[in-house]
């Protein structure tokens, strides 16, 4: 006798807003069915009728985990439709923001899974190191979860003392801390038991789901946004792309792990090399003026009002602009009639991809092995139902 199952909407083990179907025979999955879309929020609809600027925030509540990489890949995306050339300053001062952000990503992920597999000890000693993440944050731009850092051109201010001085601080401790971390999972037989061979996926049918980012890196694709279509001067950096071989759950976790360590040496090498120069692009019809001359003068005030109020016309066009999130390739599909809003707007959400193959991932699998499956594709449900 087979049982019918909600596995969610709510539920602790899915991190989020999911509904599952799933058909057990005892343990054993044999159908399962995903309700995608189940708290749709209409975003690309909401951004169509928002001015450029006032788009940023919107792209927050994308992958929140890592909401700082949704900035600046919106800011590339308007940039390349006006083009508009970044100074390498604001280049090196993105690369750094949005690899903090993806170790934030990385971190939440992996030291989640060590709790959906009973593993509570990693969880509390590496998410401390995520507070340290959000205090660079703050400094930079005054925000933490959702950042809207940054500005169509570059930045509202440069990096201060303070913010150079924690980032140091972070590289040393994290560095110490995932090496802990590692040593508590890595070869934890446990852990081990609990996810190899749970929720594998092959290369060819990866490449037909169309994944990307680690859950693809997982299943032996070396594809990397960073490498292929290099943006914001990552061809000056040095780094590995790391693959795993089966595709499973716990080759995503090792894949994220390294790919940690690889984005603290890209945080060095963009310290190490930062250039000098200004902090923004020379394009005054579409950089907000500083505020100190907003309060002062009418010019300044005059072209803050029209930027913010998309009152100074953009080229008519489209692009599409892509950059390596959390979770894979985040496109932006840009479709501009000349109009103070996009005519068109389309998010490629790697999460939205990945989650269409969770069924086919979990079937003729355990109950258990559904939980760490969906915790290893780290969907998240705000990218998700964009």
């Amino acid at each position: 006798m087979t049982v019918i199952l909600n596995l969610g909407p709510t539920h602790p083990a899915t991190h989020g807003v999911f509904q599952n179907i799933i058909e057990i025979d005892g343990e054993t999955i044999l159908n399962a069915d995903s309700t995608i879309g189940y708290i749709h929020r209409a975003f690309e609809k909401l951004a169509e009728h928002r001015p450029y600027y006032q788009i940023t925030p919107i792209t927050d509540r994308l992958n929140y985990c890592s909401s700082p990489i949704n900035n600046i890949g919106w800011h590339l995306t308007v940039e390349k439709l006006l083009g508009v050339k970044t100074p390498k300053r604001v280049d090196y001062m993105r690369v750094i923001i949005m690899e903090l952000a993806r170790i934030s990503d990385h971190l939440i992920c992996n030291s989640i899974l060590g709790v959906d597999t009973g593993a509570f000890s990693g969880f509390l000693y590496l998410f401390q190191h995520r507070e340290k993440i959000y205090e660079i944050y703050e400094e930079i731009c005054g925000a933490r979860l959702t950042t809207n850092i940054g500005r169509i051109g570059g930045f509202e201010r440069d990096f201060n003392d303070v913010a150079h001085r924690k980032t140091l601080e972070f590289l040393d401790e994290f560095s110490v801390a995932l090496a802990e971390f590692e040593s508590l999972l890595n070869r934890n037989r446990i852990f081990m038991d609990r996810t190899i061979g749970a929720g594998p996926i092959s290369a060819e049918r990866a490449l037909n789901y169309g994944f990307t980012g680690p859950n693809l890196r997982a299943a032996g694709v070396d594809y990397d946004v960073r490498v292929t279509t290099p943006y914001s001067s990552y061809e000056d950096f040095q780094f590995e792309i790391p693959i795993g071989t089966q595709g499973d759950t716990y080759d995503r976790y090792m894949v994220r792990n390294c790919e940690m360590w690889q984005s603290l040496s890209i945080i060095r090498q963009a310290i190490e090399k930062m250039p000098e120069g200004p902090f923004h692009a020379d394009v005054p019809e579409f950089y907000l003026p500083p505020k100190q001359d907003v309060y002062q003068y009418m010019e300044a005030l005059i072209y803050h009002f029209k930027v913010v109020m998309g009152e100074i016309p953009v080229p008519v066009g489209e692009v599409y602009q892509a950059v390596e999130g959390g979770n894979g390739e985040l496109g932006f599909y840009l479709v501009s009639d000349g109009g103070r809003s996009p005519f068109r707007l389309h998010f490629r959400r790697p999460s939205f991809i990945a989650y269409q193959a969770y069924p086919e991932m979990i079937t003729g699998g355990l109950l258990s092995d559904a939980i760490v499956t969906l915790s290893s594709l780290n969907v998240i449900a705000g990218e998700l139902d964009a």
